[in-house]
């Protein structure tokens, strides 16, 4: 079989990054939206087999950011130093010899998506600890300073309403509530923010978290907004229990001030507004997302009553 014009390409990218080395085979890794993730298994100089990622932010990320890549390689870096469990970077490529867009070659973790763990409460609390340990890293430090400031941007999104709002999630009266609140009461020291912490970026082997994946929206920022977005994905994975369960262990891992968590969770509930539908796998999930959103937002305007 004649290679095709993609596959000749990455073995270009990785002779360019391992030379002597050729390419076995290479297979799409589904579930990426915003980048495309390529995985890569390749026969070293030595003769041993390995495997690795290659990793291309899409269009939009690349128009918001040019420099998405780098940032995201150096992030990757200082998350080793940290003990956090994440791919290990090994390869930046920006130069457009090889692809148009810049890549970065990563390390390939085996693992898997627990979206029916045998043991929930177990997932709960690991990545309730994980999460809590990303929030904790100190992005006052000049090698951090290249992050995204997740208020900066939250304040723009808020202070621009879009054309056309998602009736069917409310999204005029989240507005409401979030403009006229802004900026939040209590807010917390800024800290590590992954910006899309789900069970579908969780790599867990033998039942024990082994790596978390896709840092393309990391910033920094008060720790409750990553908190919240997670939360409302655990609705949508595991159901309502999971979520206060999940939540309870968040908070014994890291004492933080949560009373502004209701305005975080509205905030939370705007991100899928017009984008359900394409988030959901079929019309049966999307109903059961739309109703989990639902209640997701009703618990946060019940606790803001009287606020």
């Amino acid at each position: 079989m004649t290679p095709t014009a993609e596959y000749r390409q990455f073995e270009r990218l990785v002779q360019r990054f391992e030379p002597g080395s050729h390419l076995k085979r290479a297979w799409e890794l589904k579930g990426g939206v915003s980048a495309r993730v390529t995985a890569l298994e390749v026969v070293g100089a030595d003769g041993r087999t390995k495997k690795m990622v290659v990793r291309q932010h899409g269009p939009a990320d690349l128009a918001q950011n040019p420099q998405i890549a780098e940032y995201e390689f150096k992030l990757l870096q200082i998350l080793q130093s940290a003990g956090i469990p994440a791919p290990v970077p090994y390869y930046l490529d920006q130069s457009g010899q090889i692809s148009p867009d810049p890549y970065l070659i990563m390390e390939y973790i085996e693992g898997e998506l627990l979206f029916k763990p045998v043991n929930l409460d177990s997932l709960l609390r690991q990545i309730a600890a994980q999460l809590a340990q990303i929030h904790r890293l100190d992005c006052s430090k000049p090698d951090l300073a290249f992050l995204t400031d997740h208020a900066a941007r939250l304040a723009a999104n808020l202070g621009s309403r879009p054309a056309r709002l998602d009736d069917s999630l409310d999204e005029g009266r989240l507005r409401d509530i979030l403009e006229a609140a802004w900026p939040f009461p209590h807010p917390n020291k800024p800290g590590l923010l992954h910006g899309d912490f789900w069970p579908g970026n969780i790599l867990c082997k033998d039942n024990r978290l082994a790596a978390v994946i896709d840092w393309e929206d990391a910033g920094s920022g008060d720790p409750l907004a990553d908190l919240a977005n997670t939360r409302l994905e655990i609705m949508w994975a595991f159901g309502i229990e999971a979520l206060e369960r999940f939540t309870g262990y968040y908070r014994a891992s890291n004492p933080l001030d949560f009373t502004a968590l209701p305005f975080w969770d509205l905030c939370a509930a705007l991100r899928p507004a017009l984008k359900l539908a394409g988030w959901a796998a079929d019309s049966l999930a999307e109903e059961r997302m739309r109703e989990g959103h639902r209640l997701f937002t009703g618990q946060a305007f019940e606790r803001l009553d009287g606020y």
